[in-house]
């Protein structure tokens, strides 16, 4: 976003008196944070006066009272740049709580017809707690609520299919599902651990895929590339990702296989 797109934003909440909320707003360059302060400096002590029209930005404007800005942020991650001093102090922080994933994984549970949703929920949360703390630091690993949501997904689309099977069974593939693909090679025998233990005794359930992996075969000699097996768990995976995520991306080095994958 550039300064005279802001610019343009502001004059018309402050005609209309609307009230806007920027989500992700150190997102935004931090040259163009700096002159958003001063917008609002302006337009705040106009407020505050109760002045009914004023000037800014080379336009007549007016000013409602009721306008108001609100801002939401993620403090400390990736591509984010800190608030300038100028900016912060024209906001009221709000205290925020980490939430009961827990708690959250529960209620979900039993939203996809789960009958132990507590105990798998408790399973779960824990199984993040315990790679967050153990396995090695990446960019792409991720244990906050989105990877949560996405192997309660995972779990209920496959009670969907399963229904009759183990609750626990189906939440370990789940977890395994959503997790495996993600993992670096030296951190995959310390999930496997992780999981062992908190899965004791639980069988690992075969996994159907049909006509996939003829298919994979296939278009494997058609396109005359070796069908290995790691290369067709890759695939697999792959396959199994784009069942619960949105949007993903494929990383690896330079001739590892990505495109052949793909």
């Amino acid at each position: 976003m550039t300064h005279t797109m802001v610019a343009t934003f502001f004059k018309g909440l402050a005609a209309s008196g609307a009230w806007c909320c920027f989500d992700e707003f150190n997102r935004i360059n931090i040259e163009v944070l700096s002159v958003i302060a001063q917008y609002l400096l302006t337009l705040f002590e106009a407020k505050a006066k109760g002045d009914p029209e004023i000037l800014f930005q080379g336009s007549k404007i007016k000013m409602k009272p009721t306008f108001c800005v609100f801002i939401t942020m993620n403090p400390g991650y990736a591509g984010r740049t800190e608030l300038p001093d100028n900016l912060k102090a024209l906001f009221r922080g709000v205290a925020m709580m980490v939430p009961d994933y827990a708690l959250i994984g529960e209620i979900m549970l039993y939203s996809f017809g789960f009958l132990q949703g507590m105990p798998l929920s408790k399973k779960m949360v824990t199984t993040f707690k315990l790679s967050s703390e153990q396995l090695s630091t990446q960019d792409h690993y991720d244990y906050g609520m989105r990877a949560v949501r996405s192997v309660i997904n995972a779990a209920g689309l496959l009670k969907n299919d399963y229904p009759d099977m183990d609750e626990q069974q189906l939440l370990l593939r789940a977890l395994r599902d959503v997790n495996v693909p993600k993992f670096l090679k030296d951190d995959l025998p310390l999930f496997e651990n992780i999981i062992l233990d908190l899965f004791p005794g639980v069988e690992r359930p075969k996994q159907e895929y049909h006509g996939l992996i003829e298919s994979i075969e296939k278009q494997c000699t058609i396109q005359n590339i070796q069908a290995h097996e790691k290369f067709k768990m890759k695939i697999i995976q792959l396959y199994d990702t784009i069942q619960v995520r949105h949007g993903m991306m494929l990383v690896g080095p330079t001739g590892g296989g990505k495109t052949k994958n793909y």
